[in-house]
């Protein structure tokens, strides 16, 4: 068969997209990025999570005569990409350490029958010597490098296995390669491109915006009580709250429990069992919400979660973006929350400051001082993520805490003075807590010793509770006033700027303390569809008992927003089913009477209550 001959036998781009993934229409750089491979040129994809990246090398490798070899970071990530595809009718599977020697032998077979259109495997087992000869007999048709920003030492997860990628670039030279990840600054898009050798590739820089997403930022005050009033919004919804240590982990894993929440823990201190046990649990929806550090990582491509929690500042954007990013992947409402307390960024720099001195500390360095600004921006904090990554707009977005509540402003002339006066006073010795406890006028034993129940300005703020005079204070250090003094304890010092102040020569406006989850009532209105909620809780639990039943995630049986639409549509034939965003021919042919029977049903018996797990 001639090359002409091959290319007209060969499926279309856009049949593929509706035939099996059930989809209608590309999203927004997905065509030209198909179409590049497609025609033998390699690419770099610069996608936000949940923005179609896994669709930019999937259709063209089915497009395509041969094999396409997706390297991927994380057993768990291949695992569920395997199981999406099959579920679709699609010949994929994987290579790796998990698996039965009776599994991999099986793979073995089926690239020697030549059956398979999609290996995924590790950047390691991808670099194997027999591995690269293996696979120069087959006829490889693209290579796709997933979360690629890992091969660059200016990202933030730099891998040295993956740094070595560039070697592929040589044993299949006619081969394109797609490297694709959805954190990428300018210094690592470029890093990426050289280290991979690409030639003259296809670049699609694509918008970092995730408009679903909400951006939430909250004073860390009590943060268990906080993050326990927030679950209260959230009941019945998948979620994860990220901590920078596992003990954190642990304590606020077993916190949520006691509040009969299916909560639990996942950190690198467990075993392997038990995080995945953890991870199959969330994906199956029989746990709740997973209290994790960052270990809980990039194999999270559960698409309907609907809030990730930061209990603890991250320590760069990038982290933050993509750790966020993991709300919200099916284009659903979403929120992202942190919970902020300067003190845990000053914990972050002195962990930074053990670090030996070179390149890689001044980047990491740079990034952290990043995210401290983001986090006590005043402005839109949708506008300071995309100006981070080089996507400059002028417009807020109107769906974060800042443009839905923004600060108010007082003359806090008279509270600078009385909070500076009190530091002063206490002899510039001691921390916030403290300065706080005999502004207020406390009566505890420790003021008591000190003598400090005798100064002019105790009691002067007993008007107001603790937390209001703690935000007062981290105003003040974060506008210049004050300083904390990392090496005598963070202890409060005046800087020069607090005389003038003092001395009543400046005047100084302030925001007003906010103390408490911001009011959702201005909100609501991103997101809202008028479909039927109750036939919705009944496709979710017919969805949970066809996966329950098939030993796989209920998102691969068909994702939230697939049953939204369903819900919305009602539709009572297989051709309206089809129509459907989500349900391609082979979900059709799998699933589709199970739907139709079930929406059949509820519009027989109507306003039946039904309940889901």
């Amino acid at each position: 068969m001639t090359s002409i001959e091959q290319s007209a036998s060969r499926p279309d781009s856009e049949t593929v997209l509706q035939e099996v993934f059930g989809y209608h229409k590309f999203r927004d750089g997905q065509k030209e990025v198909i179409d590049a491979v497609i025609h033998g040129q390699s690419c770099l994809v610069i996608m936000p999570t949940g923005g179609g990246k896994s669709l930019c090398y999937q259709i063209p490798a089915l497009v395509l005569d041969g094999l396409a070899i997706v390297i991927s970071p994380l057993i768990s990530l291949m695992k569920d990409q395997v199981d999406q595809l099959l579920a679709n009718g699609v010949q994929a599977a994987c290579l790796n350490s998990s698996m039965t020697p009776e599994a991999q032998s099986e793979t073995w077979q089926q690239l020697h029958q030549g059956t398979l259109k999609l290996l995924y495997v590790s950047p390691e087992r991808a670099l194997m010597g027999d591995f690269i000869e293996r696979m120069q007999t087959k006829s490889v048709n693209l290579i796709a490098i997933d979360e690629a920003h890992c091969i660059s030492q200016w990202g933030h997860d730099f891998r040295p296995e993956y740094a070595q990628l560039g070697t592929l670039q040589q044993a299949f030279g006619h081969v394109p390669i797609v490297a694709l990840t959805a954190t990428a600054d300018e210094a690592t898009r470029q890093d990426i491109c050289q280290r991979l050798s690409l030639q003259d590739p296809h670049i699609y820089l694509g918008s970092f915006d995730r408009p679903n997403i909400r951006y939430t930022l909250m004073e860390k005050h009590k943060p268990q009580a906080q993050l326990i009033r927030f679950l209260e919004t959230q009941r019945g919804m998948s979620g994860i709250v990220y901590c920078n240590s596992r003990k954190r982990v642990e304590q606020v894993s077993e916190k949520l429990r006691e509040q009969q929440i299916r909560a639990a823990a996942y950190h690198a201190g467990m075993s392997i069992e038990q995080r995945a046990q953890v991870q199959e649990g969330f994906q199956r929806d029989d746990i709740q919400v997973v209290v994790a550090t960052v270990a809980f990582g990039m194999g999270i491509n559960k698409p309907n979660v609907r809030f990730v929690v930061h209990y603890d500042i991250p320590r760069n954007i990038e982290s933050y973006y993509q750790e966020t990013g993991r709300a919200g992947r099916d284009g659903l409402p979403a929120e992202a929350v942190m919970l902020y307390d300067p003190s845990d960024i000053g914990w972050l720099y002195r962990c930074l400051e053990e670090k030996p001195e070179g390149p890689q500390k001044q980047v990491e360095s740079h990034k952290l001082h990043a995210m401290g600004a983001f986090a006590e921006a005043l402005t839109c904090r949708r506008l300071v993520l995309l100006n981070y990554f080089g996507e400059y707009r002028e417009s807020p977005c109107g769906n974060c805490d800042i443009c839905l509540d923004p600060p108010s402003l007082f003359d806090g002339t008279e509270h600078a003075q009385k909070a500076l006066s009190c530091v002063y006073r206490v002899n510039q010795s001691f921390g916030v807590g403290y300065v706080v406890e005999v502004l207020r006028g406390m009566q505890n034993q420790r003021i008591k010793d000190h003598g400090h129940e005798k100064l002019t300005t105790y009691g002067l703020g007993k008007e107001h509770s603790h937390e209001y005079w703690v935000s007062i204070f981290r105003q003040l250090i974060h506008r210049g006033y004050l300083l904390q003094n990392i090496a005598r304890s963070s202890v409060l010092q005046l800087t020069e700027e607090a005389r003038p102040l003092l001395r009543g020569d400046i005047a100084l406006e302030l925001a007003v303390p906010r103390l408490g989850l911001n009011p959702r009532s201005k909100a609501d209105k991103l997101g809202k569809r008028n479909y039927d909620k109750k036939l919705f809780a009944k496709l979710r639990k017919l969805r949970k008992a066809i996966a329950d039943d098939e030993d796989i995630p209920p998102y691969v049986v068909f994702n939230d927003a697939s049953l939204i639409e369903m819900a919305e549509m009602i539709p009572t034939s297989q051709g309206e089913l089809l129509a459907v965003n989500g349900v391609g021919q082979r979900k059709l042919e799998k699933y589709g009477d199970a739907f139709l029977d079930a929406i059949e049903d509820h519009i027989m018996i109507g306003d039946e209550d039904i309940s889901f797990g």
